[in-house]
């Protein structure tokens, strides 16, 4: 349900909004006055340790090209507004709004929890994505250094994964990731949403810049490591008429391929949007949300397979026609070869049960 809020914008957070979650019996109206005050405090990130003892996340989407994904975190700092992870939070007890990018669970253990996971007789190699609904190299990212520890797992099983992301700190781990794309293991996607800066600040705000995501591009490439960027998501009337541009800009940068998805606004995300459009889009709001609903069938969102993320209609047809000329025109619209799975092998430093 949506309830137009009129509470002050947070400098660097996605939202100020903090809704109860759909799971919640009880519901929480907060004081104006003090979300007032807490706007001009800017409310710090908390981490929170999350004792998760599996690791793989398993899918049967038809809509996504793996089947397994690792997340090393819960929650993201970024706080991307339209991000459709949201709503995973209210499955902690959390909310899909402020929580979302304030309180963030950390996996300590991944790396061990990928080792063991790898080690089982039954698992059969494939890509992994990195990550599924978290962006791995969000700011904690470069203190911990649990996503680095992880691809030295996966160089080290030689298993192939998939990376994407939209913060730079990616190219920290060049040398790891050179060594991956050296044995056809690994493929990175860089998302850019916009290339404007002012835009980006308050729709992404915790993000690289898009300079900076252009830059990773060009040193990844440089570096002989596969990149391609990730055009997503279109938002209709905000950052639709960009598509062509940023096709441009990532090509130049070096990346070899490309993708798009339309904005999703799943559960919590639906109010969480329409009341960031009023806030820094206020006469553009009603033109925004009747575009998105002239993609989804008069809805806001609709969770159809096949085609919750280009959408259906004239509208979405004009995006993947821009798209898909766009691709052709800069020479992104090849795709990578398959990631090898035949160079996996198990770890057999172990002793056997029957060692003395």
């Amino acid at each position: 349900m949506y309830t137009k809020n009129t509470f002050p914008a947070i400098v660097g957070r996605g939202t100020s909004d903090n809704p109860s979650g759909r799971f919640e019996s009880l519901q929480i109206e907060p004081d104006p006055d003090y979300l007032e005050e807490l706007s001009e405090q800017r409310p710090a990130t908390t981490f929170l340790n999350d004792a998760t003892r599996n690791i793989l996340a398993k899918n049967d989407s038809p809509d996504i090209p793996f089947t397994y994904s690792l997340n090393p975190y819960r929650g993201c700092e970024h706080g991307c507004i339209y991000c459709y992870a949201r709503p995973t939070h209210e499955y902690l007890g959390f909310s899909a709004g402020l929580d979302f990018e304030t309180k963030i669970l950390v996996k300590k253990d991944a790396p061990a929890l990928l080792e063991e996971a790898f080690r089982k007789p039954g698992w059969q190699p494939q890509v992994v994505a990195l990550s599924g609904n978290t962006d791995c190299y969000q700011p904690i990212e470069k203190k911990l250094e649990l996503t680095r520890r992880c691809l030295r797992v996966f160089l080290k099983y030689r298993n192939p994964v998939g990376i994407i992301t939209k913060n730079a700190l990616i190219t920290r781990d060049t040398d790891v990731l050179q060594e991956l794309a050296a044995l056809n293991l690994l493929a990175v996607r860089i998302s850019i949403t916009t290339l404007d800066q002012k835009l980006c600040k308050i729709m992404e705000p915790r993000t690289s810049s898009p300079k900076k995501r252009l830059g990773a591009i060009r040193a990844l490439s440089k570096a002989g490591i596969p990149v391609g960027v990730n055009i997503a998501p279109i938002i209709p009337a905000i950052n639709e008429s960009e598509i062509g541009r940023i096709a441009e800009a990532a090509a130049e940068a070096g990346a070899g391929t490309a993708s798009y998805i339309m904005v999703r606004l799943p559960h919590a995300n639906k109010m969480l949007f329409q009341n960031w459009l009023e806030r820094h889009f206020p006469d553009r709001t009603t033109k925004v949300l009747n575009a998105i609903r002239s993609l989804r069938e008069g809805e806001l969102y609709k969770s159809t397979f096949h085609t919750r993320m280009h959408g259906t209609g004239t509208r979405a047809d004009l995006v993947h026609d821009v798209f898909t000329m766009a691709c052709r025109k800069h020479h992104l619209n090849r795709e990578f070869p398959p990631l090898d799975t035949q160079l996996f092998h198990r770890d057999n430093t172990q002793l056997s049960l029957f060692d003395a």
